[in-house]
């Protein structure tokens, strides 16, 4: 059952707490930079567990319960830990940048059990393409933000302020994530109700 794919999506799992670690002291440059690093190579190891589960044709029940969760471990355990250390706070409105990666994380969550509750009635819900965009604005601003601690420099005159650029970018694409989440959640939520009375 250990497939190289599914090696690969358990190597995401065991890395979440390194990742955690390296994200703890926000201003520990070098470890934000290698936290970098791993959440790219964990997003590298996400497209290919996939991509080698289909091309060798050993796509596993295992892979497929692991592959999920996998994601949103990472996902969950970065948008808490940079909560925690006040990441998630921008110009303007402060840390009202919170709310962006809540309503991700309740939308995860209540996916998860949508998805679960319909798996028992035999019903599947497909990754719409909108759902996609949604992870992809995801995956690229909580890189963003990460990226944005490791080089603090780098920034930029913007409306008479000056910001750090992917910190900036990562903030601007949170939102748009959290706005395709709210979208994509009623759609999954839709298909849902048709199925509950």
């Amino acid at each position: 059952m250990l497939t190289l794919p599914n090696i690969l999506t358990l190597s995401r799992i065991l890395a979440v707490p390194l990742l955690a670690f390296l994200l703890w002291w926000p201003d520990w440059e070098l470890g934000y930079g290698l936290a970098f690093g791993l959440y790219c190579l964990m997003g590298i190891t996400d497209y290919f567990d996939g991509l080698l589960a289909r091309s060798s044709g050993t796509v596993s029940k295992l892979g497929i319960f692991l592959d999920p969760i996998a994601d949103k471990i990472m996902v969950a355990a970065v948008i808490l830990v940079l909560t925690a250390q006040g990441v998630l706070r921008g110009p303007y409105v402060g840390d009202m940048h919170v709310i962006a990666g809540l309503v991700i994380l309740i939308r995860e969550i209540a996916v998860s059990g949508l998805r679960e509750f319909l798996g028992g009635l035999q019903v599947s819900v497909p990754v719409s393409q909108l759902a996609k965009w949604k992870t992809a604005f995801q995956l690229i601003a909580l890189g963003a933000l990460i990226l944005g601690k490791a080089l603090p420099g780098w920034n930029i005159a913007l409306a008479g302020l000056e910001m750090n650029l992917p910190h900036t970018v990562g903030l601007a694409t949170l939102w748009a994530a959290a706005i395709l989440t709210l979208v994509t959640g009623w759609d999954y939520l839709r298909v849902g109700l048709k199925h509950m009375d």
